[in-house]
Formats: structure tokens, C-alpha cells, sequence
């Protein structure tokens, strides 16, 4: 395992989810993904449950489930993909 390259795959991400924006479901295969909710509140939406995402709170989508984001006003999350390790 070289923890380099697991440490330069890991991306990060600032997303704004407005009202009116539908963020459709979809899936990372090979990834993770962990949002961390810094501002507004809304869900974070698995296929069959929601996790409702408020300042401080996270939504952990295992690798290759089906997810999205909704919000009936303003959310603003940090997300980060993080590589699955097999060894």
C-alpha cells in the first residue's frame, strides 16, 4: 500500500446546493464519500433513507451506493472522495 498515492487521489470539494438545484443520484465505485455540512441545512438522500445534514453534521455514502443532496434553501458542504483501499 503506498500511502502517497491513496493521499494524492483523496479530492475535495466545496458545493452550494441551492432550493432549486436537483442533484440527481449517483455513485462512486471505487470511492467513498463524506460530506460535512459548513453552512444551511438539507438531506443527504440514499436510495431508500435521508440523513438530514445541519451545521457540523456529516453523510457517509459507502463506495458504489447511490446518493445525492437535496435542500429546500441553502446548503453548503465540503465533500471528499476517498479512494477504497484493496489489498
Amino acid at each position: 500500500m503506498n500511502l502517497e498515492n491513496i493521499k494524492e487521489s483523496i479530492a475535495t470539494n466545496v458545493y452550494h446546493i441551492p432550493a432549486e438545484k436537483k442533484v440527481a443520484l449517483h455513485k462512486h465505485p471505487k470511492h467513498d464519500e463524506i460530506f460535512y455540512c459548513i453552512k444551511g441545512k438539507g438531506f443527504g438522500v440514499l436510495e431508500n433513507s435521508e440523513v438530514e445534514l445541519t451545521v457540523g453534521k456529516i453523510f457517509i455514502v459507502p463506495a458504489g451506493e447511490m446518493h445525492a443532496l437535496k435542500s429546500d434553501s441553502n446548503l453548503y458542504v465540503t465533500a471528499f472522495l476517498i479512494p477504497v483501499v484493496e489489498e
